[in-house]
């Protein structure tokens, strides 16, 4: 990157000559430019540029103080533009180009159009309409709406002093933020802005002389700039979050998802070690067991501590001699029906063979600053693109941790979008296919939506394949834990939190200009923080599985016309290691849930070791305890893990495959395929080895060596198993692809 020095804008400018101030059209295009590296003072000299090509750089804002009083064109295409409204001051701009920014949603675009007054195309078309409703006619209605607001609760006070009208202003804008409602949800953040504003400019004009109308709504004072600029994107915000940005950078990549993220240290600084053959069995690495996580990252389960363990609460004898009984019978009815089982699960599992996979990748995309050093940010969640929306097999994974999300090709291993929200933390994130109309007579067409949350509370909604992050919502005042669509109706969403509850959205489908609707349909008392949803294969309309800190919880989430909006547990289901907890050991903590087959779930207790296999319809079918509502899960088979007291390790399933796969804490992923168990193997009371162990690549650093196994946090298979993504304690996100039968 070059210093942007006097000569350097001769050198870029047109036409040529040895003065600032006669330059009309300068090109610093793919520079890579930020924000500190403009020097303002400089740039004002610039009286006639007329034309302005800024496109190919890394600004975030534009410099506020910058006044270029002859310029109409500005290109700030493919840049990382967060807060639109420092453009505030180039008010004669005719033309701006913000393509490719893609965090920069249709509030932002309705905010350039109201601020930049001449403004009259944008991205190449024509706005003059648009932009002339939004400055007149919708800000009409707002400043009605805003008005009544103001003489149905508020006054000015007998005297009039700074004190009085400054707390008055603040209860004023902020009742008027709230009360007014108007236009579609999608430009809610647009409309609490522009209340704002006219809010204040209101209360101005009740004190202060009134100023020419065509000027007014240009002229706020600039130190109100960033109160006047509300966190964007916040549907719903807590104090708390008043001075947050919510705005993400644009992905550190090009356009099309052919073109990679050039910038993203994905292989750059890691390359794999030549390893040995992966063995079979349950052969293990000798590493030292992680007495815990890295503190110096926010830790998902630090922050799990609010939610209580059985080991720690006081327990009566009574009840204590009531569950013992319960145990032993709910045991004995799930012996019974083991072996009735057994059959069924080989048979529908026979067709398929074990894999081999190889470690392809080792990527380092969810960085710090971008920088090679970090391998302390933690990784959580990861899932691959819907089938129906991807050409031939799922090679596009998504990944989530730190204050980032990306998308990346399994294949070549190059990150193709990166989402970037300052000050997040990622915990969860979810793909759905959900409709977009394309208006007029025009079939809707189906797209791909990802949606991800975490410790905010709030839920991303992006459409990938064309760059856009189309939207936001708060689902809790709490952290998100775990988000989950219905496979089936891809337009309903479950979210878990920390406040101890699941709710159920409608998050709706799209329209062209990405319009959206969220509606609250469900909300489900959990009474413990939910780790994992999952939803029946055949029956995903009605039932609902979540793993929690504190066991397993069925609920019943069909709707109906006469069915409440807050439902309690339908029932709990219990596991045979509970007999075996005591003072120092919890087995409640179920951290890992899936669904192998329409009936076969895979879960796993925290300090359990093992992984059990269990008959959803069998379980269910049982009659629950009439004072605990428990039940105990019909165990089909338990399977070999491995002896750690790391939580957290969640596990997954290929039903395509019938894998499952789980990682442990020294980069170790275990993988079983069904076709393993036998029937004497359900009766013989042993865990069943795992068919694989995927040993830890250890992938080698320029002149610093292997790096060590770390806890593998999540793992994920496409559906026909051609790659595997394993994510890391320290932000490594590892490939494996299956090898072609010999």
């Amino acid at each position: 990157m070059e210093k942007i020095t006097e000569k350097l804008l001769l050198e870029k400018g047109s036409p040529k000559t040895n003065k600032l101030e006669e330059i009309k059209t300068l090109n610093l295009s793919k520079m890579a430019l930020k924000l500190e590296d403009l020097p303002v003072k400089l740039l004002s000299r610039l009286s006639s540029l007329e034309r302005w090509d800024m496109s190919g750089n890394r600004l975030q804002e534009f410099p506020k103080c910058l006044e270029l009083p002859a310029l109409r064109y500005l290109d700030l295409s493919d840049n990382q533009m967060e807060d639109v409204t420092t453009l505030e001051s180039l008010r004669g701009l005719e033309e701006l180009k913000m393509n490719d920014n893609f965090y920069i949603t249709v509030s932002d675009n309705y905010k350039l159009f109201v601020l930049l007054p001449n403004l009259r195309i944008y991205n190449s078309k024509d706005i003059t309409n648009t932009a002339n409703h939004l400055r007149y006619v919708y800000s009409d209605n707002l400043r009605t709406r805003m008005i009544a607001v103001w003489e149905g609760s508020f006054s000015l006070p007998d005297r009039i002093s700074a004190e009085k009208m400054s707390s008055l202003e603040k209860n004023f804008v902020a009742a008027a933020r709230q009360q007014v409602k108007f236009g579609p949800s999608s430009v809610a953040d647009f409309t609490r802005w522009r209340v704002e504003i006219l809010a204040m400019e209101y209360l101005r004009s009740l004190t202060e002389p009134k100023e020419d109308s065509d000027d007014k709504d240009h002229t706020e004072n600039k130190d109100d700039t960033d109160a006047s600029a509300p966190s964007k994107r916040k549907r719903t915000e807590p104090a708390t979050d008043a001075t947050i940005s919510l705005t993400p950078r644009k992905k550190l990549c090009s356009d099309l998802p052919e073109s990679p993220a050039k910038s993203s240290p994905c292989k750059s600084s890691l390359r794999l070690k030549p390893h040995p053959e992966p063995q079979t069995g349950t052969q293990t690495r000798m590493s030292p067991l992680k007495p815990k996580r890295d503190p110096s990252t926010p830790n998902k389960a630090e922050a799990r501590t609010e939610a209580p363990r059985r080991s720690t609460e006081v327990q009566q004898a009574g009840e204590e001699k009531q569950k013992k009984n319960l145990r032993r019978k709910d045991a004995k009815a799930a012996q019974l029906h083991r072996n009735a089982y057994v059959l069924p699960i080989i048979k529908a599992c026979s067709k398929t063979q074990p894999v081999s996979l190889k470690p392809l990748h080792v990527l380092q995309c969810h960085s710090k600053q971008d920088s090679s050093e970090d391998f302390s940010t933690q990784l959580w969640a990861c899932a691959f693109q819907p089938l129906s929306v991807s050409s031939g097999e799922s090679c596009l994974v998504a990944t989530c941790g730190g204050d980032s999300i990306c998308v990346i090709d399994c294949e070549t291993g190059k990150v193709m979008k990166k989402y970037k929200v300052p000050g997040e933390e990622f915990f969860s994130l979810a793909w759905s296919t959900v409709l977009m109309s394309r208006g007029g007579s025009a079939p809707s067409w189906t797209c791909s939506v990802l949606a991800a949350g975490g410790k905010r509370g709030l839920v991303k909604l992006i459409h990938p394949r064309n760059n856009v992050a189309y939207g936001e919502f708060r689902a809790s005042q709490k952290s998100l834990t775990v988000l989950r669509f219905n496979h089936r109706q891809g337009n309903f969403l479950f979210t878990g939190s920390y406040d101890k509850k699941i709710i159920m959205w409608d998050v709706g489908g799209l329209d062209r200009h990405y319009n959206f609707k969220v509606i609250k349909l469900l909300t489900l008392e959990v009474g413990t923080t939910p780790l994992h949803i999952c939803l029946p294969p055949a029956s995903p309309n009605t039932h609902l599985l979540t793993a929690c800190e504190d066991g397993l919880l069925c609920y019943n989430t069909q709707l109906g016309a006469n069915s409440t909006t807050k439902r309690s547990k339908e029932m709990e289901i219990t596991f045979p290691i509970y007999k075996k907890e005591d003072k120092q050991h919890n087995y409640h903590t179920i951290d890992g849930l899936s669904f192998l087959t329409d009936d076969v779930v895979a879960s796993k207790s925290h300090n359990h070791g093992s992984i059990y296999l269990w008959s959803w319809s069998r379980t269910r079918s049982q009659r629950p305890d009439k004072r605990s509502g428990c039940v105990c899960a019909v165990v089909l088979a338990e399977l070999q893990w491995a002896d750690t007291d790391i939580p957290y390790l969640a596990l997954n399933t290929c039903p395509g495959r019938a894998y499952v796969a789980c990682g442990d804490d020294k980069g170790q992923i275990w993988t079983y395929h069904i076709t393993n168990l036998q029937k004497n193997s359900f009766q013989s009371g042993k865990p069943i080895p795992p068919t694989q162990v995927l040993e830890w690549p250890t992938p080698v650093r320029e002149g610093l060596g292997g790096i060590e196994g770390p806890s593998i946090n999540s793992v994920a298979m496409d559906p026909e198993l051609h790659y595997l993504v394993a994510l890391t304690d320290k932000n490594m996100a590892v490939i494996w692809k299956r090898e072609a039968a010999s």
